[in-house]
């Protein structure tokens, strides 16, 4: 496995390739990756991309489900968690 850093609200983090978003996310304690419209923090939910509750924002890519999309070396994911 090769190691791809990744940078995620503007922090570096180490990741293995081809690892899920939201795996990357909960290993490095980031469980609240966005608010409801009522302010409810949301995140990993079902795991599989059906309910989309974990959507972030890549750079150059628009907004995906962080649950089944994969980590790619140079990535620049936003949240919405802050």
């Amino acid at each position: 496995m090769s190691e791809a850093r990744v940078w995620v609200d503007g922090e570096a983090l180490a990741a293995v390739d081809g690892q899920s978003i939201g795996a990357l996310l909960l290993a490095h304690g980031r469980r609240a990756l966005r608010h409801s419209p009522r302010g409810e923090p949301r995140g990993l939910y079902c795991g599989i991309g059906a309910c989309h509750e974990c959507r972030v924002r890549v750079e150059g890519g628009g907004t995906v489900r962080a649950c089944v999309t994969p980590v790619q070396d140079g990535m620049r994911i936003t949240t919405d968690a802050r």
